[in-house]
């Protein structure tokens, strides 16, 4: 592998952790509160402009809860064996580390929550995709329960996702989140899921929805996840409204590979809410073979008697 030259080294870390930080959902002011930096400092770090200390790089790959070596650029040098796994996947095309993954799934039992896999959908996607919109018509249609993931959070907490953040940091958050996702899939057998946007950003836990139900990535083009949320009369993700439809781009580079693991995705721009039911619904039909959860299947009790 060839070393990074001194004129490539900076931006490039800066633009990682540009992306880890939107791939996390959190926002410049939120990550330099956590890692004890200062915001500007923080901004000539993610500019490529901040020739940071070490010490301050490993606050900030602490708050961002990754390794040192995942924001400069590396994969894991802590053991032989995962020296001689980076050897033997580097360079694979992508359906060969595909494979690679379900075969190590498959040896490692994470396959086995797939039993009753199709009959949970969960919708993936950034805010304004249409998640909890379509997943309620879906579940209807269905007559099954319909979960939106981040009010489990909130109930678990007994405080809204963003005041979780706020208090707790977005470490605490994960571990509602995944409280709440195995709750969820403990008490329902077949059910329609509302994911968060920034689920993906927790490896874990997107690999235990993947694994445990089927899955449809919601897309849109910027602009219309913009103006969705703008209309929701949510403007967290676009302070000012002056870089939003940036940051949401931002955002989606970020995620994009993550959503991509999804059984398949549905593009919702350009359609009126009926057409996205319609089709949506026909694609559920075609990819699961007609295996969809049918009325009265969750023979499990529900979270809110």
């Amino acid at each position: 592998m060839t070393p990074p030259t001194d004129s490539d080294l900076l931006p490039g870390l800066g633009q990682r952790v540009k992306l880890l930080r939107a791939r996390r959902g959190m926002t410049r002011r939120i990550l330099a509160e956590e890692a004890g930096v200062s915001e500007r400092h923080l901004a000539n770090l993610e500019s490529g402009t901040g020739n940071i200390s070490v010490l301050v790089l490993a606050h900030v790959a602490s708050a961002l809860d990754c390794s040192l070596a995942e924001l400069l650029g590396d994969e894991t040098t802590a053991t032989p064996e995962w020296l001689m796994i980076r050897r033997l996947l580097h360079g694979r095309e992508p359906r060969e580390l595909t494979e690679a993954h379900r075969v190590l799934s498959d040896l490692f039992g994470a396959s086995g929550a797939a039993q009753n896999r199709r009959h949970r959908i969960a919708l993936v996607g950034l805010r304004g995709a249409g998640k909890s919109t379509l997943g309620q018509m879906a579940a209807a249609e269905l007559g099954v329960p319909f979960i939106e993931l981040r009010d489990e959070i909130t109930r678990l907490a007994g405080c809204a996702p963003i005041e979780i953040q706020a208090l707790y940091g977005s470490n605490a958050y994960r571990r509602y989140e995944r409280q709440a996702l195995e709750e969820t899939l403990r008490q329902h057998d077949s059910c329609v899921i509302a994911t968060a946007g920034g689920l993906v950003g927790d490896t874990a836990n997107f690999e235990l929805l993947l694994n445990s139900c089927f899955t449809v990535w919601l897309q849109a083009e910027p602009e219309d996840h913009f103006n969705r949320v703008l209309a929701q009369g949510d403007q967290r993700l676009m302070p000012g409204n002056r870089n939003g439809i940036d940051d949401i781009r931002l955002t989606l580079e970020s995620r994009a590979s993550f959503y991509a693991k999804a059984d398949c995705s549905f593009y919702t721009s350009g359609k009126t809410l009926e057409e996205a039911f319609t089709g949506l619904m026909a694609l559920l039909r075609q990819r699961t073979g007609g295996d969809l959860p049918a009325p009265g299947h969750d023979s499990k009790s529900p979270l809110h008697p």
